[in-house]
C-alpha cells in the first residue's frame, strides 16, 4: 500500500497517462488503496490542471484526455531513454523539422535524468548510427543543450570560437536564438566585446559555458532571428547571392512543408498545373534568392517528389540537368549487355 500521497500521486498519474481507460476498481488494487482514495486523488490531479475524464456506471473508469495546456508528464526509465536518444540524434545534425525547441526539451530532459540514465542514452547513442543525418558538420548535443538553455534562461553565454580562416577567440554574448538551416546550426547572439550583432556556426563553438549572469534581451536588428541569419549570410565577402525562379506542380502548401522556411514561401499558381493524385490541384511557384551552391539547392527541389521547372538562374538550371543525365544513367546501366 501506497500512503505517501505525493508518491501515490505519481503513480496514478503514470498509469492514467498510458492510452487506456482504467476501471476504479484496478486503480484501487494497483495503488494499494480503497475507491474512495482513488476518487481523492483524481480530484488533487485536476485541481493541479490535469484533464481526467471520468465515466460512469459498472464498467466505468478514469482516463486522461487533451486539455488547454500540456501538463507535466510522468515517464518511465524505458520511456525517458527513447526520448532523449531520438532528441540526440536530431540535434547531432541539422536536420528539418528539429529546432531550438526540440533542442530545449532535449535540455530539460537531461537536466533531470539521473546519472544510470544518462550513462544509457550515452551508451545508446554511441552504438548507434543514424540512417539519416544533415550534410553539414555533425555537433555534439551537449553543446546545444547548454547554448538552447542560455538562449531560454537569457544567461550570457562565453565560448572559444574558431573563425572559418583558423583564427581562434573567445566570446562572451548574450544569445538570442538557435536557427537550424537544414545543413547546420547557428546561434544569432550579441556580442558583448564588439558591440554587435553576430552569428555563430555552432560546428565551430568550442567549450559553451553559462555564465550564470543574466540580461534583458536586446531588440533584434531585424523581424526574426531567421532572416537576420539569412541577411548575415549574404553579407559575408565570399558569398555570391543569386536569385531564382522555380514552378512546381504541386499545391503551395505540400512544397512549403518540405522545404527550409529562409528559401521563401511559394505562392498558388493557377496557370501551373498541379499532379495529379494527392497532391493535385494548381501548382506553384518560387521566388527568392541566395548564396548557397547551386548543386545543394537543385538537390533540395529535386528531393521534394513533384515536377518542377527551373526559370532562372541558368547556372542552376544547368546543374539541374547535368543532375538528371547522371541520375538517368545511373538507372539504365543495367539496360545494356551483360
Amino acid at each position: 500500500m501506497t500512503t505517501d500521497t505525493p508518491a501515490r500521486l505519481l503513480q496514478l498519474l503514470s498509469l492514467l497517462q498510458t492510452p487506456r481507460e482504467w476501471p476504479g476498481g484496478e486503480l484501487a488494487d494497483r495503488l494499494g488503496v480503497s475507491r474512495r482514495t482513488v476518487r481523492r486523488d483524481i480530484d488533487r490531479l485536476r485541481e493541479l490542471g490535469y484533464p481526467v475524464q471520468a465515466t460512469m456506471g459498472s464498467d466505468g473508469g478514469y482516463r486522461l484526455v487533451a486539455g488547454k495546456a500540456m501538463p507535466p508528464l510522468v515517464l518511465d526509465d524505458e520511456e525517458a531513454v527513447a526520448i532523449a536518444v531520438g532528441l540526440r540524434a536530431g540535434a547531432g545534425h541539422a536536420l528539418e523539422g528539429v529546432d531550438e525547441a526540440s533542442v530545449r526539451a532535449l535540455a530539460k530532459l537531461e537536466q533531470v535524468l539521473p546519472a544510470r540514465l544518462r550513462h544509457r542514452v550515452s551508451t545508446l547513442q554511441a552504438a548507434t548510427t543514424p540512417l539519416t543525418s544533415g550534410d553539414g558538420a555533425s555537433i555534439a548535443p551537449e553543446t546545444l543543450t547548454v547554448m538552447a538553455s542560455t538562449v531560454a534562461g537569457r544567461e550570457r553565454l562565453r565560448f572559444a570560437y574558431r573563425a572559418k580562416d583558423g583564427t581562434e577567440s573567445r566570446r562572451v554574448t548574450e544569445p538570442y536564438r538557435l536557427v537550424s538551416t537544414g545543413r547546420r546550426w547557428y546561434l544569432v547572439a550579441y556580442d558583448l566585446d564588439r558591440e554587435d550583432w553576430r552569428t555563430f556556426r555552432v560546428d565551430r563553438v568550442r567549450d559553451p559555458f553559462a555564465t550564470g549572469a543574466r540580461f534583458t534581451p536586446r531588440e533584434l536588428p531585424t523581424g526574426s532571428a531567421a532572416e537576420y541569419l539569412r541577411r548575415s549570410i549574404q553579407r559575408r565577402p565570399d558569398a555570391r547571392e543569386y536569385a531564382y525562379d522555380v514552378t512546381f506542380e504541386a499545391p503551395a502548401e505540400f512544397v512549403a512543408a518540405r522545404l527550409p522556411a529562409w528559401l521563401g514561401t511559394p505562392v498558388a499558381d493557377p496557370e501551373i498545373p498541379g499532379t495529379p493524385g494527392e497532391n493535385g490541384g494548381s501548382g506553384c511557384r518560387l521566388r527568392g534568392s541566395t548564396s548557397d551552391p547551386v548543386e545543394w539547392v537543385a538537390m533540395r527541389f529535386a528531393m521534394l517528389g513533384c515536377e518542377f521547372s527551373i526559370r532562372g538562374p541558368a547556372e542552376l538550371a544547368e546543374y539541374a540537368r547535368e543532375l538528371g543525365g547522371r541520375l538517368q544513367r545511373a538507372g539504365t546501366a543495367l539496360e545494356g549487355p551483360s
